[in-house]
């Protein structure tokens, strides 16, 4: 059988070992230490936002910034439905009601218009959302200057799950810092990897202090361990985090790598049956994945079948959470798109590792 090609695999880029060796050496085998104050200061240089607070997941990013963001029991979340379920689940997490909004189709990512009305039905029906969840879909910033101004209008903070859009920017500004409280996961998929990991940014100090102490297990300051809040064990480990040092090194150079892949797959196989996402005017993508949207379910199927019988893995575009089993009672205000994208797209393998072999064979898969 021939080599497996990896939808998006780990690439280390020389150093992570430097940092993990000064881990064991200095015996700092343990949540916080050196490498993860490193670590955040990375984070922070790299994007520009003022604090950073490195954690175990995405996922905890996202549930500590809605209860930074006072989101209760019954309370309405507004949430891209085209997105990954961690987006959406930490909203269950707080026994709030996620509300799901639709894609357009410039970038995929959620509808302003459909966002719009949706506040104005929920606020008629006496209920105003208290958070906008709000997803970079592979990377593609969303379109920031209309729902920025729709936030601003009915005064709903917005949560950015940049988890899949590390280094794209819009306007010339990172994702992950134009909201009131950004995330970033580097799980061992995405552009960068810890491992397993994420991080909560904003320009908020009052966000990053409260959510730095839930991350700790709400320990108050005593001698002895005390606890008048319910915490977690949100942090990430040194360890891990001396695997990110390394990876923070490299990354315009992972972006710069995905970027090329994109453009191979575009120049090789775009032609009126198979489309490809292009970037609106001020918009930068890290093309965390390379997506392509066939002409009909039977040929993404086709190929991605032809694919994996070459032993070369991609993956359909994500199922929106308003047709998942578990979200589809929930309140949902849609237009077709992400059902459509669902239906056709198909994610090629984008890893910064391919070689140009690997590129030739997806391709040569593809047009067979």
């Amino acid at each position: 059988m021939k080599e497996k090609i990896w939808l998006s695999s780990p690439h280390m880029g020389g150093n992570e070992m430097k940092y993990i060796q000064q881990a064991y050496d200095t015996n700092w085998i343990a949540p916080l230490g050196p490498n993860v104050d490193h670590f955040e200061k990375d984070i922070i240089n790299y994007t520009g936002v003022k604090l950073a607070i490195a954690l175990s997941s995405g996922t905890a990013a996202i549930h500590l910034a809605l209860i930074m963001l006072g989101v209760k029991s019954e309370d309405e979340v507004l949430c891209s439905s085209f997105t990954f379920s961690a987006s959406a689940n930490p909203i269950l997490y707080q026994k709030a009601i996620p509300i799901f909004i639709d894609s357009e189709l410039d970038t995929w990512n959620m509808c302003p218009i459909l966002l719009e009305k949706a506040i104005k039905e929920r606020i008629a029906k006496g209920k105003k959302p208290k958070a906008i969840i709000l997803v970079h879909l592979y990377g593609m910033p969303a379109k920031m200057d209309e729902i920025l101004a729709i936030s601003a209008k009915f005064k709903i903070p917005i949560i950015e799950d940049a988890a899949e859009a590390l280094g794209s920017t819009f306007q010339g500004k990172a994702l992950g810092t134009l909201g009131d409280i950004g995330i970033y996961s580097f799980n061992g998929n995405k552009i960068i990897t810890t491992s397993g990991g994420g991080a909560l940014v904003s320009n908020e100090k009052k966000y990053c202090d409260k959510a730095l102490f839930l991350a700790t297990q709400a320990r108050d300051k005593a001698a002895h361990y005390q606890h008048s809040e319910i915490g977690y064990n949100y942090r990430m480990s040194n360890i891990l985090a001396g695997i990110g040092r390394g990876q923070m090194e490299v990354l315009d150079n992972r972006i710069a790598a995905r970027r090329t892949n994109f453009e191979f797959y575009k120049a090789n196989i775009a032609s009126k049956d198979i489309e490809f996402l292009e970037e609106p005017e001020g918009y930068f993508s890290n093309r965390w994945l390379t997506c392509i949207i066939a002409k009909s379910f039977n040929q993404r199927e086709n190929i991605r079948l032809r694919l994996e019988k070459e032993n070369i893995e991609a993956r359909p575009l994500w199922k929106p959470m308003h047709q998942q089993p578990v979200f589809k009672n929930y309140p949902k205000y849609v237009n077709g798109i992400a059902e459509d994208m669902f239906e056709k797209g198909l994610c090629l393998p984008s890893g910064s590792n391919l070689s140009e072999d690997d590129l030739n064979r997806v391709v040569s898969a593809i047009k067979s």
